[in-house]
């Protein structure tokens, strides 16, 4: 049960995080669930004491990421820039570990011998491209850089761990051999690309096979994509072969073969990408609240003097660090296609991007406690100089990156495209209203569209009030229309002035003076229909008579529903002359209370889905040619059409989704 409740705080703190930065995006992302998990961790309860189990940690929450991370990468880049990738994700990563560990072992050599210096450079040296996005998110990033960045986190995540685990064989055993070290850093590397590549293969023939033979398996499919990482990162351990590359590669074997799914069930491939979204989120997520809750526990454990120490080294490694990564782009020994007057720009935004998160943090807490029988000593210290290093990178970057890169800019607001969204979305309506034919499913398609651009729209309470204030006054001038051509009885009139009353006390705020309007057309209705029934029983002498109070007979109820026909058309008139962009929404919003109103009392028909299904796909349709008019005419820039075509198209795909 602690678990489980544990498990829940994690996620609601990360969702808590989100909803920060959401509001308040001044800082990273990361930042802010850093300093949610370090909240979270002084909560009083023992669900938040979290275990880091290394192992259980790469597979389930790393492994996702990565395998996400490859099968949203394109391998025509990846073969055409191979030598750069190669260069910064594993060139680097070696000489950064080498001259890092050799710099902190000279320095500290009682400290740090050559095997714990390199363990603890093999630790820092991952990079999270990641982490990079959620300080950069608002910023423009040179197109070369971040494709260089995103590349480089892919492969010297596994660059690093294998490299750990042969400074942790080396510090274990006291012995080192250059020529075992490179057959084994060869096997691991490289056998788990191989290993990956085989399993994406097999796992994507195994999901063509089920949908050649099955029309919708999403049910299957997707779990199978889902659960795709965690089995080949488990096999690949199992065969000592590198877990993370393993996925990266099946990863990236689903992005080449993804061609030749895309279309065979668009709905499966809709429902993987926003689950893979969710997912990739949660767990990025949850890494950067990890951290935060790990941070009070390892502080805790380690001396007060000895914090300042631990803090000047992990300042002085990512200085180093940086400098490798500067100096490595800036001569050219990685070519990411700088323009001459660029190169020391983009040097220096490659350099501080090697922005540390998940990998390290997770190699951090996969030191083992125990080694050759004694206690690791060093561990709390390395977990702590690891932990710095991530928070100084992250600190670094969004410092730097703000004075470096200009801001992203559109040539539109997001006031214009909800203008621009509202007229598209009210010419569709128009024109659907335009058709003689078919009123029912007009109206009902005409509700439904409307709704487009509520997540668009602020709603303006106060005209919605008055649209409804408006559509009463229209059912009581109606009433007297109706009165006055002797189409129905004061009687009638009267019963249904009292259900408009009713109707708006309870809907909305009204003044004095509507409020006496409405009690004026009951009252005359009244004494018109007592006036009538006095003449008619003095007539019949029975004027004493003790009349009672009449209700509406049976035939006269069918009278009232005609009634109410008849009043919800004309407002459903009034309602569309009066629509325009401005009002779209208010305007729809009243004309779906009236939609209720005919649901609740039986007034329509059962539409006719077919008509209704051809009467949406011809609405989208005028979307998407009003938005090509209104760009053919100059009224839209290029950018504002593709983002209201793109608005259009996935609303559309929704509904099919719905036919369903």
């Amino acid at each position: 049960m602690g678990l489980l409740l544990g498990i829940i705080l994690l996620f609601t703190t990360v969702v808590v995080a989100n909803v920060i930065h959401l509001i308040y995006p001044k800082l990273p992302l990361s930042i802010y669930q850093i300093i949610a998990g370090v909240l979270l961790a002084s909560l009083p309860t023992t669900a938040t004491d979290f275990t880091m189990h290394p192992e259980l940690f790469m597979m389930v929450v790393i492994a996702p990421l990565m395998f996400n991370d490859g099968q949203n990468q394109s391998f025509r880049y990846l073969t055409s820039n191979y030598k750069s990738i190669l260069s910064i994700s594993v060139v680097l990563a070696l000489v950064t570990v080498l001259i890092s560990g050799a710099i902190l072992h000279l320095a500290l050599p009682t400290v740090f011998p050559f095997a714990l210096a390199f363990m603890l450079a093999s630790i820092i040296t991952p990079t999270d491209a990641v982490a990079v996005k959620s300080i950069t998110s608002n910023m423009t990033v040179p197109e070369n850089v971040n494709g260089a960045l995103e590349y480089e986190s892919l492969f010297n995540d596994a660059s690093g761990i294998v490299l750990l685990d042969l400074s942790l064989a080396a510090y274990q055993s006291g012995e080192f051999s250059l020529g075992h070290s490179l057959w084994i850093f060869s096997y691991v590397f490289f056998g788990g690309i191989i290993f990956g590549a085989i399993m994406g293969n097999l796992v994507i023939s195994l999901r063509q096979r089920l949908m050649s033979n099955h029309v919708d398996i999403g049910s299957i499919v997707i779990p199978i994509n889902v659960m795709t990482p965690i089995v080949v990162y488990w096999l690949a351990e199992e065969l000592h072969l590198s877990g993370i590359l393993a996925v990266v590669s099946a990863g990236i074997v689903h992005s080449i073969l993804y061609d030749r799914l895309r279309l065979t069930s668009t709905k499966v491939q809709m429902a993987t990408t926003t689950i893979w979204t969710i997912i990739s989120d949660a767990l990025n997520g949850v890494v950067f609240v990890l951290l935060g809750v790990m941070l009070p526990q390892v502080l805790r454990r380690t001396a007060p003097h000895n914090l300042l120490n631990l803090l000047w080294i992990a300042l002085a490694l990512y200085i180093i660090m940086t400098l490798l990564r500067f100096l490595w782009t800036r001569f050219r020994l990685v070519n990411i296609h700088s323009a001459k007057e660029n190169l020391n720009r983009d040097s220096f935004l490659m350099a501080i991007g090697g922005i540390h998160g998940t990998i390290t943090l997770a190699l951090a807490f996969s030191l083992p406690v125990m080694i050759n029988h004694h206690t690791f000593a060093f561990r709390n210290s390395m977990i702590l100089i690891a932990a710095f290093v991530i928070l100084i990178s992250i600190i670094v970057g969004a410092v730097a990156y703000p004075l470096l890169l200009p801001p992203k800019s559109r040539d539109y607001t997001k006031e214009e495209f909800q203008q621009a969204f509202n007229k598209t979305v009210h010419h569709a309506i128009n024109a659907l209203h335009n058709h003689d034919d078919h009123r029912r499913e007009q109206t009902f398609v005409a509700d439904q569209l409307a709704s487009q651009t509520r997540q668009f729209h602020d709603f303006n309470r106060e005209l919605f009030e008055q649209l409804v204030k408006k559509a009463h006054q229209v059912e009581l001038a109606t009433l007297d229309q109706l009165t006055d051509d002797g189409t129905i009885t004061e009687k009638q009139a009267e019963f249904y002035a009292s259900f408009v009353a009713r109707s708006v006390f309870r809907s909305s705020r009204h003044s004095f003076r509507e409020s006496w309007v409405i009690l004026w057309h009951r009252i005359k209705w009244r004494y018109a229909r007592r006036r009538r029934l006095k003449k008619h029983l003095k007539s019949k002498g029975l004027l004493n008579s003790d009349t009672g109070h009449q209700l509406i007979t049976a035939s006269e109820h069918q009278v009232i529903m005609e009634i109410q026909k008849l009043v919800y058309r004309n407002v459903e008139k009034y309602l569309h002359s009066i629509s325009n962009p401005k009002n779209v929404n208010e305007v729809a919003m009243v004309n779906h209370i009236y939609l209720q109103k005919k649901r609740f009392f039986n007034l329509e028909v059962s539409i006719d889905t077919d008509v209704a299904t051809s009467l949406f796909i011809e609405a989208f349709q005028l979307e998407h040619s009003y938005v090509q008019e209104q760009l053919a005419a100059g009224n839209l820039s290029q950018e504002l059409a593709n983002a209201l075509n793109e608005q259009i198209s996935t609303d559309e795909l929704v509904y099919v989704q719905s036919l369903d």
